[in-house]
């Protein structure tokens, strides 16, 4: 399968016409969501692989060599992204985490969850209930439009591929990097900005993860994570903010300022 885009680019293109794909037909009791550990969530979703071993190296990183001065570089390789299209010329990269930044998933039947979508576990099959954050709709129509949006997310493909393909109705997403994108790093899935082939000037990351971004964090838009809070509207919020980021030449010049405490 090719990594370059994990196969899933599908140039602004909806499959929500998937039979393992469908929505919930009766409304369960919901259940008071709170940050999860253990469990099969544990292998399938970003939010937690935290604290646990460090899995066998994921197909990310270029292979090292040591130089006879003993430092360490890496081998060229190809980036995580296919060349800019024409329509995005000149565009911010905005990469855009998944869960509790988007949406909030649960094994447990939830109310009014807006998919429930199928997964494979060791040969069972799962219902996994995936409630929207509140807004999401317009945010992610309108960064559309804005910038070239990337779906960045720790989580398996398995589980956000489908999720993808029902949240993302316009096309938002011209590419989604998964789980063997990331590097682990001590202890966590970082999102490498640096391999993804664009300009850093021009890329910005929105998660609700420090962690994720630990490598170029004045790139960031940091979100509060979102759990079940129908109230929520960070995302609305964000949108007037991005329609002026999306007029800069340097995101550094916006973000840098944004992060630096009043004097």
């Amino acid at each position: 399968m090719n990594s370059f885009c994990f196969s899933h680019f599908k140039d602004g293109q909806n499959q929500t016409n998937n039979p393992k794909l469908y929505r919930p037909s009766s409304s369960p009791s919901l259940s008071s969501k709170k940050p999860r550990s253990g469990g099969l969530f544990s292998s399938l979703l970003c939010c937690l692989c935290r604290d646990q071993p460090e899995p066998a190296p994921v197909n990310n990183n270029a292979p090292l060599l040591v130089e006879e001065n003993g430092t360490v570089s890496k081998i060229q390789v190809k980036p995580l992204l296919p060349p800019v299209k024409s329509k995005d010329s000149g565009k911010i990269c905005v990469v855009i985490d998944l869960d509790e930044t988007l949406v909030h998933s649960s094994f447990k039947p939830v109310n009014n969850a807006d998919f429930i979508i199928p997964v494979e576990i060791d040969g069972t099959v799962h219902q996994v209930y995936v409630l929207k954050r509140p807004h999401v709709d317009e945010f992610l129509k309108r960064m559309g439009e804005l910038f070239e949006c990337v779906l960045f997310t720790a989580s398996l493909a398995k589980y956000a591929d489908p999720v993808s393909d029902l949240l993302d109705k316009w096309g938002a997403f011209r590419c989604r990097l998964f789980r063997e994108s990331c590097v682990f790093h001590r202890g966590n899935y970082v999102k490498d900005l640096s391999r993804l082939g664009r300009d850093l000037n021009k890329v910005i990351i929105v998660d609700n993860s420090p962690a994720s971004y630990i490598f170029h964090p004045d790139n960031a838009v940091p979100v509060a994570s979102w759990f079940d809070d129908m109230s929520d509207t960070e995302l609305l919020d964000l949108i007037p903010f991005f329609e002026k980021l999306s007029k800069v030449d340097n995101v550094y010049t916006v973000l840098k300022q944004q992060a630096t405490p009043p004097s």
